[in-house]
């Protein structure tokens, strides 16, 4: 009988060697994830090892040679003033737009929470711009702001905002959107929220329709008016939606360059001029790999400093 008990226990442990991948979750787990760390060490983990070896050293286009030369390139970097002026507009063109994105896209997604006749083309109408290739919506764009033959300011002149003595936007016949800096860089803001809008806009509907309707009802019911049931009840409840489709914009915003790329270049007299632009003008066209790489690596504190955030707020998220 012994001998028949050891016989089988040593047919268990065999049996168990011979069990298939698909029996054994930790092989499993590290097979599944094994071309998503692939993926981030090719695409991001390379490059930025790179980056930080380009921006010690003074490689160029010209010149690939590696040669250490420290902290010389953020030095120079520092004391560029269109590095200063590109992270000012940076910061303020990351707030500004994305403030603006929060605010309509709020207005819009209670809009689409109502009932009426319409309402799909309604959203599908809100989806085209997220939909559309980036660059060609900002060649689209480019042509509306165009000095001569924009519509945008036909509508002023229709409109008697332009184009005549004492008009609210002066009297000349057109406005130049992209060669003023200040009307610019409002251009680059009104151009990148139309673009990020549908996102924010569809992050914010799936955190309305996360609301329970018994809880507004209720609200209702102890005579809560709209604004109420807003400042007290949906705001507070979507904050953390709001948090995430804040901080979703910021990275966008932050790495984007194509909108400035179309539109002005970062003119007029790098008015509108951005960190991700200016990484690229002096480190592609301008073939200073060392310093374009010293640039670029300013954008990675922020960055992971957002990316932190990201996933606390949807730790909290997941809690709530």
């Amino acid at each position: 009988m012994n001998k028949v008990m050891e016989g089988a226990a040593a047919v268990v442990p065999s049996e168990s060697a011979r069990a298939g991948i698909g029996d054994r979750q930790g092989l499993l787990a590290r097979l599944m994830i094994a071309p998503a760390i692939a993926y981030i060490v090719a695409l991001i983990g390379i490059p930025f090892v790179m980056a930080i070896a380009y921006s010690l050293s003074d490689v160029t286009t010209g010149d690939p040679s590696v040669d250490f030369i420290g902290l010389h390139n953020y030095r120079e970097v520092f004391n560029d003033p269109v590095f200063r002026l590109s992270l000012k507009n940076t910061v303020v063109f990351a707030l500004v737009s994305q403030t603006l994105v929060i605010v309509l896209s709020r207005i819009l997604a209670m809009a689409l929470m109502k009932d009426f006749r319409g309402k799909w083309l309604a959203r599908f109408l809100v989806m085209l711009p997220w939909t559309a290739p980036i660059a060609l919506g900002t060649i689209g764009w480019l042509w509306m702001l165009d000095s001569i033959f924009s519509p945008i300011d036909w509508l002023l002149r229709w409109a008697g905002l332009l184009g005549a003595p004492g008009d609210l936007l002066g009297p000349m016949s057109n406005l130049y959107w992209l060669g003023e800096p200040v009307l610019a860089m409002a251009s680059v803001v009104l151009v990148h929220v139309w673009r990020l809008l549908p996102l924010a806009t569809v992050i914010q509907l799936a955190g309305l329709s996360s609301i329970s309707r018994e809880l507004l009802e209720a609200a209702e019911v102890d005579g809560a008016t709209g604004w109420r049931k807003t400042l007290e009840i949906t705001i507070p409840l979507t904050l953390p939606i709001i948090g995430i489709a804040f901080l979703f914009g910021l990275v966008f915003t932050f790495t984007d360059m194509t909108v400035v790329y179309v539109l002005t270049r970062g003119g007029p007299v790098h008015a509108t001029q951005v960190l991700s632009t200016w990484t690229f003008f002096r480190g592609v066209e301008g073939g200073d790999l060392a310093q374009g790489a010293a640039i670029s690596l300013f954008l990675f504190p922020v960055l992971a400093g957002v990316a932190a955030l990201m996933l606390r707020m949807a730790r909290r998220a997941e809690v709530t």
